[in-house]
Protein backbone atom coordinates (compact mmCIF):
# COMPACT_ATOMS: atom_id res chain seq x y z
CA UNK A 1 0.00 0.00 0.00
CA UNK A 2 1.50 3.50 -0.86
CA UNK A 3 2.91 5.49 1.83
CA UNK A 4 0.46 8.48 1.12
CA UNK A 5 -2.75 5.94 1.76
CA UNK A 6 -1.10 4.81 5.13
CA UNK A 7 -1.09 7.90 6.71
CA UNK A 8 -4.39 8.99 4.91
CA UNK A 9 -6.10 5.83 6.71
CA UNK A 10 -4.19 6.70 9.83
CA UNK A 11 -4.71 10.39 10.34
CA UNK A 12 -8.50 9.88 9.41
CA UNK A 13 -8.88 6.85 11.99
CA UNK A 14 -6.66 9.07 14.78
CA UNK A 15 -8.75 12.24 14.89
CA UNK A 16 -12.01 10.49 14.53
CA UNK A 17 -10.91 8.64 17.59
CA UNK A 18 -9.66 11.08 19.60
CA UNK A 19 -13.34 12.85 17.73
CA UNK A 20 -11.16 15.99 16.43
CA UNK A 21 -12.74 17.45 12.95
CA UNK A 22 -10.24 18.85 10.73
CA UNK A 23 -10.59 22.41 11.74
CA UNK A 24 -9.22 21.31 15.00
CA UNK A 25 -6.52 18.95 13.90
CA UNK A 26 -5.62 22.27 11.65
CA UNK A 27 -5.76 24.55 14.15
CA UNK A 28 -3.56 22.60 16.98
CA UNK A 29 -1.23 21.66 13.91
CA UNK A 30 -1.26 25.13 12.27
CA UNK A 31 -1.76 23.76 9.51
CA UNK A 32 -4.89 24.50 6.82
CA UNK A 33 -8.46 22.26 7.03
CA UNK A 34 -7.87 22.14 2.85
CA UNK A 35 -4.07 20.52 3.49
CA UNK A 36 -5.39 17.95 6.54
CA UNK A 37 -8.06 17.23 4.11
CA UNK A 38 -5.94 16.41 1.42
CA UNK A 39 -3.85 14.45 3.13
CA UNK A 40 -7.00 12.01 4.65
CA UNK A 41 -7.84 11.92 1.10
CA UNK A 42 -4.02 11.06 0.30
CA UNK A 43 -3.80 13.31 -2.37
CA UNK A 44 -0.67 14.63 -0.65
CA UNK A 45 2.02 13.12 1.11
CA UNK A 46 3.52 14.98 3.82
CA UNK A 47 7.04 16.06 4.34
CA UNK A 48 8.47 14.34 8.12
CA UNK A 49 8.45 17.45 9.26
CA UNK A 50 4.65 17.69 9.05
CA UNK A 51 4.18 14.79 9.94
CA UNK A 52 5.93 15.60 13.70
CA UNK A 53 3.37 18.39 13.57
CA UNK A 54 0.65 16.15 12.86
CA UNK A 55 1.44 13.22 15.50
CA UNK A 56 1.65 16.05 18.38
CA UNK A 57 -1.47 17.33 17.58
CA UNK A 58 -3.34 13.89 17.73
CA UNK A 59 -0.81 13.12 20.91
CA UNK A 60 0.44 9.92 18.74
CA UNK A 61 3.93 9.20 17.88
CA UNK A 62 4.71 9.84 14.53
CA UNK A 63 5.53 6.33 13.37
CA UNK A 64 1.88 5.62 14.10
CA UNK A 65 0.83 7.45 10.94
CA UNK A 66 2.97 5.76 9.08
CA UNK A 67 3.02 1.97 9.92
CA UNK A 68 -0.20 -0.17 8.87
CA UNK A 69 -2.33 -1.14 12.07
CA UNK A 70 -2.75 -4.57 12.93
CA UNK A 71 -5.86 -5.19 12.57
CA UNK A 72 -5.45 -4.16 8.57
CA UNK A 73 -2.73 -6.29 8.44
CA UNK A 74 -4.11 -8.95 9.56
CA UNK A 75 -7.61 -8.77 7.92
CA UNK A 76 -5.52 -8.86 4.69
CA UNK A 77 -3.60 -12.01 5.49
CA UNK A 78 -7.12 -13.78 6.13
CA UNK A 79 -7.92 -13.03 2.68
Amino acid sequence: MPIADIVAQNLCSLRAKRKLSQKAVAEKSKLSVSYISMLERGARTPPLETLEVLAKALGTKPLNLLQESAAKVSRKARR
